[in-house]
């Protein structure tokens, strides 16, 4: 077993989240009132100076950030409904202040000219330099060039996006779909999955109800053996928020007159302007290789998969009729049990989540040189929320706090996410405010007779997900604006992928895979079956990120302003990922929560960004060590700590000693790099 995790009360400032619907309205009015005063003065100002004009509009940023993260994100996990619906009205009106805001021209015109008086920008530092730089290219991509007309329209605009992705959002986190199924239409899922199961008597049978949230339909994708079942239970989940379609075919087309506008061909070419990919034609030729590549892999995968769904047929003296996407997940898992002896069920025993979550951290604290300590009877928005405060590992340092909200309930955020809270910043008189980020997720719950247990994937996904908070905690910035995960969008995901690659190690694996009843660590046997099966059906599954990706592209890089959203999706889904569509009317594209999260133009990202995780992970931690704290703390220095205050290409440099290259990430996934 792990060494228990230290516990005390809390250092620091800690957020209040017990907020009343009409406190969350004060803060916002507040919010924008305390804006528009300090605007004001600065669009005052006779001799700009970088001083008295780009200082107090960052500094704004820097000491409100923290309250406006702090009321639009209680709409994500509150139980309340009336402190989400505030929250979510609140982001929508602060949301329609900022887009206000970033089109003042007579704020534009004090910002331009510090940005124009050589003088001035001469005295700056790097990353003063760097804040002036992106204010001043910010009002530009908003418009500030364009005539009135233009501009009023643009902003007008901007606003109506922003309800529609706060719109499309909450119709997920409140639109959770379930069926209902007898013992007999789940079988082949093992018995704790019935355990404290929701059950309805439905014409006088007893069912279990399903939902559609993921430790439910997981299981029953992977597991359940009647393809009736898991065909039903996808047709629940790609019929879920019909209402959202129309949102997201809307927003499209706005995107594209907003990007026309600013004298772009389409929203693309706007957005990736800002990423390391800098264009559209880089993107598409980068999914384009690696899907020709994938393809390759997948021709055999698919061909091993067939075979199992044909001989299941015979069995059934039933006639094939084809691999569908409810077959997915099933035969892979199939595919992976059989040629690995790898059994989830299995597996899981030793991933109890209490273990593996102080494992984890035990893990990241060696590396990163910090000390967690959680904190007990802390003030949060759920009984099952726990705060860790972290610390410097002599202890002496404070640096910041952590939330984890790690289990499903009604109404919560659907999926895994880090929100940073509080972004950490330099205050007025020289000392530090402490970030503070947001864990949360929906792992399987605890049942009566079982501790809460994850799947192997649930603990990478844990991995990755820490990385994101420990992005947040370990950077250090002057302007909230750089801090943390504030970086180039096609490179934020890199250091959280790293971090993926310690679920696979075995020497790490040992230190907090334990089984649940007996304490005793995986078996070296079971770990190098998992290492083996780890890039099992690599083809397929990594074909269903290019998809994710060019489906992306195709609704954002195109000059089409009516683009069938829903049509694109099924259409490139069943050419890429291989697998057939149900010939009913779906939509899954109403729950892809990326293409209105801040993700559209942008999903290609997470294979991007896997480049260079790769990389960094072979070229480093491979070569010196994954448990090398000085290789660790090289990474904390050089890619945690500078957040977006610089170019992420020159993170990457200081820490690989070069350019970084593609050849450890096609290795990774089971390709060679020639």
């Amino acid at each position: 077993m792990t060494a228990q995790m230290p516990t005390g009360s809390a250092k620091g400032t800690v957020l209040n989240f017990n907020l009343s619907p009409k406190e969350i309205t004060r803060i916002t009015d507040r919010l924008i009132a305390n804006g528009m005063a300090i605007q004001d003065r600065v669009a005052a100002q006779s001799s700009p100076t970088f001083a008295n004009v780009v200082v107090p509009l960052a500094m704004r940023e820097n000491e409100q950030s923290s309250e406006y993260y702090l009321i639009t994100f209680l709409q994500n996990v509150s139980t309340d409904k009336d402190v989400r619906d505030a929250s979510t009205e609140a982001e929508e009106r602060l949301n329609a202040f900022e887009i206000e805001s970033s089109m003042r021209e007579d704020v534009y015109a004090v910002v331009r000219a510090v940005f124009n008086n050589a003088s001035e920008m001469d005295k700056l530092g790097a990353e003063d330099r760097r804040l002036i730089e992106k204010m001043e290219l910010s009002y530009r991509r908003n418009g500030l060039a364009l005539d009135k007309e233009k501009r009023e329209r643009l902003g007008s605009i901007k606003k109506h996006l922003s309800e529609l992705e706060t719109r499309f959002s909450r119709n997920v986190n409140e639109g959770d779909g379930f069926e209902t199924f007898t013992r007999e239409e789940l079988d082949g899922l093992v018995d704790d999955f019935f355990e404290g199961r929701e059950t309805k008597v439905v014409d006088g049978v007893k069912k279990y109800v399903v939902t559609t949230k993921y430790p439910d339909i997981v299981p029953v994708m992977m597991k359940a053996t009647s393809e009736a079942t898991r065909r039903r239970m996808l047709y629940a989940e790609e019929t879920r928020c019909p209402e959202n379609i129309p949102l997201l075919q809307e927003a499209v087309k706005l995107r594209l007159e907003v990007a026309q506008l600013l004298g772009y061909r389409t929203h693309a070419e706007y957005k990736l302007e800002l990423s390391m990919a800098k264009d559209p034609e880089a993107v598409l030729a980068f999914e384009k290789d690696l899907r020709q590549r994938l393809d390759v892999l997948a021709d055999k995968e698919i061909k091993e998969i067939e075979a199992l769904k044909r001989a299941d047929k015979k069995a059934a003296g039933e006639k094939y009729d084809g691999l569908f996407s409810w077959d997915f997940r099933y035969y892979s898992n199939m595919v992976k049990e059989r040629k690995h002896n790898i059994n989830d069920d299995e597996v899981k025993e030793y991933f109890p989540m209490k273990e593996v979550t102080r494992g984890i951290l035990e893990i990241y604290q060696t590396m990163l040189g910090l000390r967690f300590v959680k904190v007990e009877d802390a003030a949060v928005w759920h009984p099952e929320v726990e705060l860790y405060e972290v610390w410097e590992a002599d202890g002496k340092k404070f640096t910041g706090h952590f939330y984890l909200d790690l289990f499903p309930r009604a109404d919560k955020y659907n999926h895994a996410a880090v929100w940073p809270i509080r972004p950490g910043f330099v205050r007025a008189d020289g000392t530090n405010e402490f970030p503070v980020a947001a864990m949360v997720a929906n792992f399987p719950k605890p049942t009566a007779s079982k501790p809460a247990l994850l799947k192997h994937s649930d603990a990478v996904t844990l991995l990755h997900e820490l990385g994101h908070v420990l992005h947040s905690i370990c950077s250090s910035t002057k302007w909230a604006r750089f801090h943390g995960t504030a970086t180039e969008g096609d490179f934020v995901e890199s250091p959280s992928q790293m971090l993926e690659n310690w679920g696979w190690e075995p020497s790490v694996l040992q230190k907090f895979a334990v089984h649940y009843k007996t304490g005793k660590p995986i078996p070296a046997e079971l770990v190098k079956r998992l290492v083996a099966a780890k890039n099992e059906g690599a083809g397929l599954f990594n074909l269903r990120q290019v998809f994710f990706g060019l489906f992306d592209m195709s609704i954002h890089h195109t000059e089409d302003p009516n683009v069938d959203v829903k049509k694109n999706f099924l259409k490139l889904r069943q050419e890429i990922s291989r697998f057939e569509n149900d010939s009913d009317d779906t939509w899954g594209t109403s729950t892809f929560g990326h293409m209105m999260g801040g993700y559209d133009a942008g999903y290609y990202g997470y294979m991007w960004s896997l480049v260079f995780s790769a990389d960094m992970f072979e070229s480093r931690f491979i070569k010196e060590g994954v448990e090398n704290t000085t290789t660790g703390m090289d990474y904390r220095r050089e890619i945690l700590l500078p957040g977006g205050s610089r170019d992420a290409m020159i993170s990457l440099e200081h820490f690989l000693g070069r350019k970084p290259n593609n050849k450890a990430f096609l290795r990774s996934i089971g390709l060679e790099s020639h």
